[in-house]
């Protein structure tokens, strides 16, 4: 009885921690400027299936989209084992859905060591990915020392986890064939049987090393379900409502600005009556001024460098990278919520998220290709954001560079980008 209420309340510890903090995330998410996304249902459901359930963005790379795909699905599966655990932990009992599903409770537990052992080769790999061969993606500026060692927390963590999983299973095992206790015989065992044998024979040896496992195992699962909300892992729960969510129109359309179209449709039709809206800031200078769609996509980004890597600002060595736009976009919607904890709503620390976290050397860098979006398996736009703050920048500010200048009052003076006027627009077909 001791055990079930230490479980119980280590349960209604982790439960309560972990929506408190989650709570806190969609906080920050929704302080963003609302936008519609919710129109063309059918496609977007088609869409999450195709992106996020079925991983389709990830085999343009095959080694990672296999390795991965084994995480994703154990990661999914082996919950269901979580399941069980928890039953236990709760009442006391000991494998309780083995005698309900019978044959079927042995082809589970077989599966998920297989899932198990696939998982730790997939992480094992992953590791030696990033620390002895050094993958070109897995580093850059914005890659310090935190997002490196979340990185390989978040690896270490799984593979302990599996490991406890598959010792615990070894040890019941070898209790199940001793008839000792509680332990009935229940489930298969295909991976953790090879391990028994590394086992000590003592029955009471046996089961301290089965209980061991146990909490390890159970409380490491709360202990990571609590650090999600500090780490880039959070991707896991917000991978498929952020790609539901997706920017459904072509990847060249560019949205116009409210107010602007308003006071563009006056000029053309003076009988036009526009709405009375609250006036809005050209762009974004800072978090708040970005949609909550764009903080989501912040939240996020897993960091695999996919979208970096294949951007040719970034490839020719210029400073942008897209991915640090969007850790720098979390970055500081974090710093603004915890600002609201701490201070209240209308704190200001007199920071923003333009030349405080992005640089404009960074933004003016970008050559609005969206290969970085077209790259991204779960369907992040660092562009929006850039773009956005763009706007601000010449619309704000005044302060494109020169050449845009010239650019903008070609446009104005001759309706093109070039020096030339209409008159002589189709000067170069005439015969010399």
């Amino acid at each position: 009885m001791i055990s079930q209420l230490i479980f119980i309340l280590i349960l209604a510890s982790a439960i309560y921690l972990f929506a408190k903090n989650a709570g806190k995330i969609r906080r920050n998410i929704l302080l963003g400027r609302d936008i519609n996304r919710s129109d063309r249902r059918s496609e977007r459901w088609a869409l999450m299936a195709r992106v996020a359930l079925g991983q389709s963005k990830m085999v343009k790379r095959p080694l990672a989209a296999v390795m991965h795909f084994c995480i994703y699905i154990g990661f999914i599966v082996i919950n269901l084992e979580v399941l069980e655990i928890m039953i236990d932990g709760v009442f006391g009992s000991h494998r309780i859905f083995s005698k309900p599903l019978g044959s079927l409770y042995g082809m589970l537990i077989g599966a998920f060591e297989l899932l198990a052992a696939l998982v730790l080769i997939a992480c094992i790999t992953f590791l030696a990915r990033r620390n002895i061969a050094h993958l070109k993606r897995f580093n850059g500026v914005e890659m310090t020392t935190w997002p490196k060692s979340d990185a390989n927390y978040i690896l270490i963590i799984e593979i302990c986890l599996m490991t406890a999983f598959l010792t615990m299973n070894a040890a019941d095992y070898k209790l199940q064939a001793l008839h000792f206790g509680h332990y009935i015989k229940a489930g298969n065992f295909p991976v953790s049987s090879l391990i028994a044998p590394f086992l000590p024979n003592n029955p009471t040896t046996l089961v301290i090393v089965e209980r061991v496992c146990w909490w390890f195992h159970i409380v490491g699962i709360f202990a990571f379900l609590n650090y999600l909300p500090y780490s880039k892992h959070f991707h896991i729960l917000l991978a498929f409502p952020n790609t539901w969510y997706s920017n459904l129109d072509p990847k060249g359309k560019f949205g116009n600005l409210p107010s602007v179209t308003a006071e563009v449709k006056a000029m053309l039709d003076p009988s036009f009556v526009p709405e009375l809206t609250q006036p809005a800031r050209f762009g974004a200078k800072d978090v708040l001024d970005l949609t909550w769609k764009n903080l989501m996509d912040a939240y996020t980004c897993t960091e695999c460098g996919r979208c970096t890597s294949v951007c040719p600002a970034n490839i020719t060595g210029k400073l942008l990278s897209p991915r640090k736009i969007m850790m720098d976009t979390r970055d500081r919607i974090t710093e603004v919520g915890n600002n609201i904890d701490r201070h209240g709503k209308d704190f200001q620390d007199e920071k923003s998220l333009l030349d405080n976290y992005i640089s404009r050397e960074e933004l003016w860098a970008c050559t609005s290709c969206n290969a970085c979006v077209e790259a991204c398996p779960v369907n992040i736009n660092p562009l929006e954001i850039i773009t956005e703050m763009r706007r601000y920048i010449v619309m704000e500010e005044s302060q494109a560079p020169a050449s845009l200048n010239n650019m903008f009052g070609n446009v104005e003076n001759n309706g093109a980008p070039w020096k030339y006027s209409n008159a002589d627009r189709f000067n170069w077909a005439n015969p010399t």
